[in-house]
């Protein structure tokens, strides 16, 4: 007997289909049932991924919420079963599926976070603490918040972009965090062994810009 709910909202994608790209008109979210899905952005030409999502994560749900278009492209990377769901939908899940509306909320509460923390990056008067800050959260977006090793994507331009800094000056900060042993620059990344080392450093320079 076949699924009444994939039947009714379900579709199949093969690898490399493209479910929706950045600025389009967000209509529908989708919920992935099989198969993997990456999102992304293109940056000065380069594809930077975002996320890639499996078996009960979903996508596209902000723009059909906040009725803006899409801030970023979803590609199909693993034959997938979805089910797609408009606005009307949506809103009948949520009355009825509180297991659905908790998600909901639950992702919405991660990335208000992210946008909090990014906020605090930028508060930093000091070239070198925002590098840092962000060095430390994007740490701690990646698996490092026990204090673990992180691996990091080495792009200077993207972490430029972050900080509200030229990418010069963010050369030159790294280098010298390279230099210093805090971090380390293997194979295209930048690998950070103890997350406490930099935040150790940052509260020294907030510290000592308190008694100038």
């Amino acid at each position: 007997m076949g699924d009444p709910l994939f039947a009714k909202y379900g579709r199949s994608a093969k690898v490399g289909e493209i479910l929706f790209e950045t600025g389009d008109q967000g209509a529908e979210m989708f919920v992935i049932r099989t198969g993997a899905v990456r999102v992304f952005v293109t940056t000065r030409g380069i594809e930077k991924t975002l996320a890639i999502l499996g078996p009960g994560e979903f996508l596209g749900e902000m723009s059909i919420l906040t009725d803006q278009r899409r801030s970023a492209t979803a590609e199909v990377v693993e034959d997938a079963e979805l089910l797609v769901v408009g606005v009307r939908v949506l809103e009948e899940m949520i009355v009825h599926n509180t297991e659905i509306a908790l998600r909901l909320i639950r992702k919405l509460a991660r990335r208000l976070e992210a946008a909090g923390s990014l906020i605090g990056v930028l508060l930093h008067l000091d070239p070198r603490e925002r590098v840092i800050d962000n060095l430390k959260r994007l740490a701690v977006l990646h698996g490092g918040g026990d204090g673990g090793q992180v691996r990091l994507e080495a792009d200077f331009g993207a972490m430029a972009e972050q900080v509200g800094l030229e990418e010069q000056q963010v050369q030159e900060i790294m280098l010298k965090l390279i230099n210093a042993g805090f971090i380390k620059a293997e194979d295209g990344t930048w690998v950070i062994s103890q997350v406490e080392d930099i935040d150790d450093f940052l509260n020294f320079l907030k510290l000592k810009s308190q008694y100038r």
